[in-house]
């Protein structure tokens, strides 16, 4: 759900800021106050291009912000998280924001931002779909786009469960597949690769490297580079404490004398005195260790030179094996592991295209379930969207669901695809799927995207949605000039649909008819305003009064009288008795 729109220095806005709810927000003012800016505002953070006209004149840059509300949103947040551009959903609830700015200087240049992230227009584009479905006579997304369709003719036949399943199903068999290639490639060179790998074993287990061996080593070698600093210390700390004529002992050894003597002129000295010839027994002991240890210390250079060989043995292991003692045991062991298993090559090779083929039989067999499941449910769904059509006041168009093969050519299978009865599986099952529509009777069925007239197209884009609004991603709708070239009762019905489609999800309508208008949950006004030498362009939140006195401007034009005003607030009591 979009929550917050941003907007600065776009078209003949200044800075605006507009606050959708859930339902259904109108947007409603005069031609030319800057309504339909609110539109393609919102296409710029769903990565759409972007014009240098845009910017506002005598303005640097302008910039886009958009808040989207993402619970319930999965598919977004999966392709954030895999961007790192949102934290993984430990709890399962769902949640989260999505920040979108999108600033265009005047020269044309753009910069996209997804929650503070710089990133490319292309990744914007991608994370962005299913945020937003804008319905206008100049642009539609999303459902216009025939990649969606399998989708939502998915949703329709209750048939995701199955699509889950074909696509793990559809996965293994990937795995299976590759781990038979990567077996049989090995084997295409098989004694070079046994001869590699009996090579490998034999260096690592010449060496017999143990986990801590190297940095004992280096621990020895600082000892032994520094043999004579240690010498010299332990020699000239030996000296100090006792064979000098002034050591520390001889100084200590008088001291307790004296306190020996004083002992006997005051006995509670007796205890320090002990303590004191302790000492100096203790001094005597460390000193001739130290002399002992510093005759003993000697450079040992052979020592050293072994010790740095075996060093450099070990780091030349660590470096073709993964960068410790603990991957060049690792990597002894996938070697031995290997060479076992190249040497077992007939079992190996028959077991992995067993598992290959069971992989396969399972994915075909989901696959071929999910295909009937989507022809039974196409027809229900060109049906279902017919009736909407006809409800709508286009009683002679058609709507096909079209389910074709993706074919399978001769060079699939070199590309290790899998082609069953000339289709392609895929992740998505054996076909792809497009609405097609023949706005009147007699007409050829066509994409969506070719209908001619823009509001036959806005009123078939309307119909697919009543019927799948509460399917597919928990985005929002946004329907711009989709009154266009009707009026009266029909207003009326189309005002009902879209309040039927904003019951299951957030919808914005740009209107110019009243009847479309009094279904509103929340009614934005949008007004141009002229101060000194510039135009600018406002919106604003209306009351009930003031959505009351909007709806009668709408249907009474200049002068509004207050038989008009009557008519506004009947129009605004019967919408509001038909949606409780």
């Amino acid at each position: 759900m979009l929550r917050c729109l941003r907007i600065r220095n776009l078209a003949i806005i200044d800075e605006l800021e507009l606050e959708l709810g859930p339902g259904l927000n109108v947007l409603t003012g005069e031609t030319g106050a800057g309504k339909s800016i609110l539109v393609s505002a919102l296409e710029l953070v769903l990565g759409g291009r972007a014009r240098a006209d845009v910017v506002r004149s005598g303005a640097r840059e302008g910039e886009v912000e958009a808040l989207f509300d993402l619970a319930g949103d999965a598919a977004v947040r999966r392709r954030l998280e895999s961007f790192e551009l949102l934290e993984p959903d430990a709890d399962g609830k769902g949640e989260g924001e999505l920040l979108v700015r999108r600033v265009v200087s005047a020269g044309g240049r753009t910069r996209a931002f997804l929650n503070g992230k710089l990133v490319t227009q292309q990744m914007l584009a991608e994370v962005a779909k299913g945020l937003a479905d804008i319905s206008s006579q100049h642009e539609h997304h999303t459902l216009s786009d025939p990649a969606t369709h399998l989708g939502y003719l998915d949703a329709f036949a209750g048939a995701v469960p199955l699509c889950q399943r074909v696509s793990e199903a559809y996965q293994t068999l990937l795995e299976a597949q590759s781990a038979l290639g990567e077996f049989e490639v090995r084997l295409r060179d098989r004694a070079t690769r046994e001869a590699q790998l009996a090579a490998q074993i034999k260096e690592i287990e010449e060496q017999q490297p143990e986990v801590g061996e190297d940095v004992e080593l280096e621990q020895s070698c600082v000892r032994l580079r520094n043999m004579d600093v240690l010498q010299r210390l332990t020699a000239e700390a030996a000296e100090l404490l006792y064979e000098r004529d002034d050591s520390v002992v001889d100084g200590l050894a008088r001291a307790g004398r004296q306190i020996a003597r004083a002992a006997e002129l005051e006995p509670s000295l007796g205890a320090l005195s002990q303590q004191l010839e302790l000492l100096c027994s203790q001094l005597e002991d460390a000193a001739r260790e130290l002399g002992r240890r510093a005759g003993n210390l000697r450079a040992e250079p052979d020592a050293l030179q072994r010790t740095e060989e075996r060093l450099h043995q070990l780091a030349r292991l660590k470096r073709r094996y993964g960068g410790s003692l603990e991957s060049v045991l690792a990597s002894l062991d996938a070697c031995r592991a290997e060479l076992e298993e190249l040497g077992q090559h007939a079992v190996t090779s028959e077991a992995l295209a067993q598992s290959r083929a069971r992989a396969y039989a399972q994915a075909e067999g989901l696959a071929r379930a999910l295909s009937g499941q989507r022809r039974q449910a196409a027809d229900r769904l060109a049906a279902a969207i017919s009736a909407e059509l006809e409800s709508l006041g286009m009683g002679g168009a058609r709507v096909q669901v079209e389910l074709m093969p993706v074919p399978g050519d001769a060079a699939a299978a070199e590309r290790r695809e899998f082609v069953v009865d000339g289709a392609r599986l895929s992740a998505r099952g054996l076909e792809r799927a497009e609405f097609l529509i023949a706005p009147n009777r007699g007409e050829d069925a066509r994409p969506l995207h070719r209908v001619a007239s823009g509001g036959e197209l806005s009123r078939a884009m309307l119909a697919i949605k009543c019927v799948l609004a509460d399917l597919g991603p928990a985005g929002m709708y946004a329907f711009d000039e989709v009154d266009t070239g009707i009026g009266g009762g029909m207003a009326e019905i189309i005002g009902r649909k879209i309040r039927s489609v904003a019951q299951h999800r957030q919808v914005l309508c740009i209107t110019h008819l009243a009847q479309i208008a009094a279904y509103a949950d929340h009614h934005f006004k949008v007004e141009k305003v002229v101060r000194g030498e510039r135009t600018s362009s406002s919106v604003r939140l209306l009351s009930r009064r003031e959505q009351s006195e909007e709806i009668a401007r709408m249907l009474g034009g200049v002068k509004i009288t207050a038989k008009t005003r009557a008519v506004a607030r009947e129009l605004l009591l019967q919408a509001r008795q038909s949606a409780a």
